[in-house]
């Protein structure tokens, strides 16, 4: 055996007491599945120890009044929103200075051919104007949809025929929010209605996985004159329906916080994996000298 010892791959005369410490191994050996049976519990006794109290939604409902939410909501035009406006009039030519149109072309082969035109749109910039023709710059920044339109009924009625009662229509066609941390589907969401509120755009992202923080989602909200405020909504608390950021505004922030469990997960998860690793391979290795050595 000594000679087996003397000669296994030239190891060095500090490996050459293996022989008489390995034979404890096997004892020592036999204690490790508890270990790493203990050790693994722990790590699932961990990761699954959420409180019920902090997942359920709007928990104290029938405490609250939601008399002050009984308004509807309507979004505010902002800088930067895209709008389409449309001007209908019982004489269509009555109504075409106020409707420009952008022909669409696209490549058939060797030629262009044009599709039907579409509507202009109009970018609010940031001192919240548009530039609408026949009339020229208006200010809109602030105003619903509703408001919007009758300042440009009011603006466009001299221009017509005392007959004529325009109808206007005003769309926002960039109205979008993004969600962001501990959903199932992070990312922008367009808002084809112009109204979403939090649980609206949660639920478009695939809702909250278990590990995010409930009652410290951040809303990232920038105003009309460029500041930025972040607020803090509690999605266990039903009182949240009476909140003023209850409902979203275009280019909202979600963000959901991951809790203690998932942030140590991520701090330690590709340090655990290496030292499973490591100790894998180190009982393999033992194993192997101690066939090779008994």
């Amino acid at each position: 055996m000594k000679k087996i010892s003397s000669s296994l791959f030239h190891l060095p005369s500090s490996i050459s007491h293996l022989p008489s410490s390995i034979s404890h191994l096997p004892s020592s050996i036999s204690h490790l599945p508890s270990s790493l049976f203990l050790l693994t519990s722990s790590i699932f006794l961990l990761t699954s120890c959420a409180s019920p109290k902090n997942v359920a939604y709007l928990q104290n409902s029938d405490y609250i009044d939601f008399s002050r939410s009984e308004s509807l909501y309507d979004a505010r035009i902002m800088p930067k929103d895209v709008l389409t406006i449309s001007v209908s009039t019982i004489n269509p030519e009555a109504a075409a200075p106020f409707n420009l149109t952008v022909p669409t072309s696209f490549n058939n082969s060797s030629r262009s051919t044009y599709s039907q035109p579409v509507l202009q749109t109009y970018l609010v910039d940031n001192q919240g104007f548009i530039d609408y023709p026949v009339i020229g710059r208006l200010e809109v920044v602030g105003l619903t949809k509703s408001e919007c339109e009758k300042l440009i009924h009011d603006k466009i009625q001299p221009y017509l025929n005392a007959a004529e009662n325009p109808v206007v229509t005003v769309r926002m066609s960039s109205y979008s929010i993004s969600v962001l941390g501990e959903v199932s589907r992070p990312g922008s969401y367009q808002v084809s209605r112009e109204k979403i509120n939090i649980l609206e755009a949660l639920a478009q992202a695939g809702d909250l996985t278990i590990y995010g923080v409930r009652e410290k989602v951040k809303l990232i909200r920038e105003d009309a004159k460029g500041k930025k405020e972040i607020h803090t909504l509690n999605l266990n608390d039903a009182n949240i329906i009476n909140s003023p950021y209850y409902y979203l505004q275009q280019n909202d922030i979600v963000y959901v916080e991951p809790n203690k469990v998932k942030s140590q997960n991520s701090s330690v998860g590709q340090v655990t994996t290496l030292w499973f690793s490591a100790t894998s391979i180190l009982i393999s290795l033992t194993s192997l000298l101690y066939n090779i050595l008994k």
